[in-house]
């Protein structure tokens, strides 16, 4: 056993812990993050996990809301609490570590004087304000070893886990608009419309995810026709939802005018901040201004074909309903190819709870 350890830890450099260790912890601090997607905007979610030189886990920490301290700052601080902060030898953080006075100090820094010795890194930060802190911990004293997930092949998937968890912010900081997934239900003839009297033909574990998305979403976009028809609540239900959020956008393409007054108030007053706009071509860039990182497509037909054909969207999730009590069938397909490996949907559902 001790001799297989050795041998594991010898490929990542006598100060880091096998790569058991990394893969675990990173995990941990990949599902940290994904509890807190939606409640973050516009920052990203990160987690951090930090380890001790043996590689045993001391804390896991996830930024919990912008404003709120990062994700190096939360394990830190959990570790400090422990009584276990000397022991820290290994962070592991899904983000690049912020080099940059914002709300709140650098993340860098607060690595840079930690105990810390080796500092893995997910992915690196596309935001040109924030990036460069993996350079500052490699420099000046203390400097840090820095090593990258993606330099790893035997760490795979992780590198595209951490990728997926950042790219609806990513999306936003690079291009100017968020995120787009659009979430569909068909039955077994291919038919978005649920049976009279139901409102839904999905499984429980179905509705489930499809509320897990809600939460994890800044933002929902939906159709006149969606409202006129159904009567849709757009809340979040069967999950809990992020305590304390500020209203969420939700944008309604209705270029006749037609909204109702009295949904427009059931939905603020559940906590939707309702817009209507006439072009769906202007949606995702109201909605990066509007500083989301994700949104959520949950509208009819007629607007999913627009959709599709203007190629306004990222990732699609197909609900396939299966008949005679079989579990449904979920696919989710990236607009840019690939089987949805890097997905922040297929991310929800690897991790999410």
């Amino acid at each position: 056993m001790m001799k297989n350890v050795s041998r594991e830890a010898q490929k990542t450099g006598s100060s880091s812990p096998p790569l058991a260790a990394i893969r675990e912890g990173f995990r941990q601090a990949v599902k940290e993050a994904v509890r807190k997607v939606g409640a973050t905007a516009p920052n990203p979610a990160v987690g951090c996990a930090l380890l001790d030189g043996e590689g045993r886990l001391l804390a896991v920490g996830a930024h919990p809301a912008a404003g709120q301290p990062h994700a190096e700052v939360m394990a830190l601080e959990q570790a400090r609490q422990k009584g276990v902060l000397e022991q820290a030898r290994t962070a592991l953080v899904t983000l690049e570590p912020c080099n940059h006075h914002g709300r709140t100090p650098p993340c860098s820094e607060q690595l840079k004087n930690s105990p810390v010795q080796t500092v893995w890194i997910g992915v690196r930060d596309p935001n040109p304000q924030a990036r460069g802190g993996a350079d500052h911990l490699a420099t000046g004293e203390p400097s840090k070893n820095i090593r990258f997930l993606a330099d790893v092949p035997e760490l795979l998937p992780l590198p595209q886990d951490c990728k997926a968890l950042l790219a609806p912010f990513a999306s936003r900081v690079t291009q100017g608009r968020p995120w787009l997934t659009v979430k569909q239900a068909l039955d077994g003839q291919g038919s978005m419309i649920p049976p009279q009297g139901q409102t839904t033909f999905t499984s429980p574990a179905s509705l489930r995810l499809a509320h897990q998305l809600r939460r994890a979403c800044d933002a929902v976009v939906t159709g006149i026709g969606t409202v006129l028809a159904d009567d849709p609540s757009f809340t979040v239900r069967h999950v809990a939802d992020h305590e304390g959020r500020a209203p969420r956008p939700l944008i309604v393409l209705d270029r006749q005018g037609r909204l109702p007054a009295a949904w427009r108030q059931a939905r603020e007053a559940d906590g939707f901040h309702v817009k209507q706009c006439r072009d769906l071509a202007a949606v995702p860039a109201l909605l990066g201004r509007m500083g989301v990182n994700w949104a959520l497509v949950e509208a009819g037909p007629a607007l999913l074909e627009s959709i599709r054909e203007t190629g306004l969207w990222d990732d699609w999730l197909t609900i396939h309903h299966e008949e005679h009590g079989e579990a449904d069938r979920l696919s989710v397909t990236l607009r840019n190819g690939g089987d949805g490996n890097e997905s922040p949907v297929q991310l929800l559902r690897r991790y999410g709870d």
